[in-house]
């Protein structure tokens, strides 16, 4: 007896597949994230390794470098025009954070350390020897996150980012110790206990790729005098 085509577990299993892809087709990039994020948890639950309680994105850096080199080193802190919350959900953050590492992986850039919150984010970055300037790479950024954003809130044309700054590095002393502000920064204004509690910054993703004694290393240098532009009332994401 032959089995029909059209009701065979194969058959019902394609039929699946193509209205599965056709519904993820027609999901904004904001929804993407969040299908990306199930994803990656899914195949972090596959490999064992379930105890992570943060599933990466497949963006984040594959290690840390923690050396100055490439063109430059700077930390960047771009904030939003008034300060205001436009990334006030997990969504939005979420979106705000693999676009900022999806940016920097296309324009050359390589994160070492970041942190994203409701109204500004920070992170400490090498411009690597092909890498474009800051200007083209956030312009991008922030042109596509407020683009999304104020679809996401059915308003058009809608300016979200006010500014942006930046300081190169050029003392691995320094260096260090804003890499160990920005990891730390959740933690500076007051959201989580431990910085590895806070999803949208890169403390997880350090302890879990980094050496303890690198960790550890980092974690012990002193940020209290440093002078970082973070004049911020961040808002709690529940």
């Amino acid at each position: 007896m032959t089995k029909d085509p059209k009701t065979s577990p194969d058959s019902s299993k394609s039929e699946h597949s193509y209205q599965l892809a056709t519904r993820i087709s027609r999901l904004t990039p904001l929804q993407l994230v969040e299908v990306e994020r199930l994803v990656a948890k899914f195949e972090l639950n596959s490999q064992g390794d379930a105890s992570q309680s943060v599933a990466p994105y497949p963006h984040w850096p594959h290690a840390p470098v923690h050396k100055i080199g490439g063109k430059g080193t700077y930390i960047v802190t771009a904030g939003t025009l008034n300060k205001e919350h436009h990334f006030y959900e997990h969504n939005a953050l979420n979106y705000l954070q693999t676009e900022l590492l999806t940016k920097a992986q296309h324009y050359g850039w390589q994160i070492e350390a970041w942190a994203c919150f409701s109204n500004h984010y920070h992170f400490v970055g090498h411009a690597l020897e092909d890498s474009k300037s800051l200007t083209p790479f956030l312009t991008h950024l922030h042109a596509d996150t407020s683009r999304e954003i104020n679809r996401g809130r059915d308003r058009v044309e809608r300016q979200l980012w006010f500014n942006f700054w930046e300081t190169k590095l050029t003392y691995e002393k320094s260096y260090l110790a804003r890499l160990n502000y920005v990891h730390q920064n959740a933690v500076h204004h007051g959201l989580v206990a431990n910085a590895n509690q806070y999803p949208w910054c890169s403390a997880a993703w350090f302890e879990r790729t980094a050496k303890p004694a690198q960790v550890k290393t980092i974690y012990n240098f002193k940020t209290d005098k440093l002078r970082v532009l973070d004049d911020f009332e961040v808002m709690h994401i529940a």
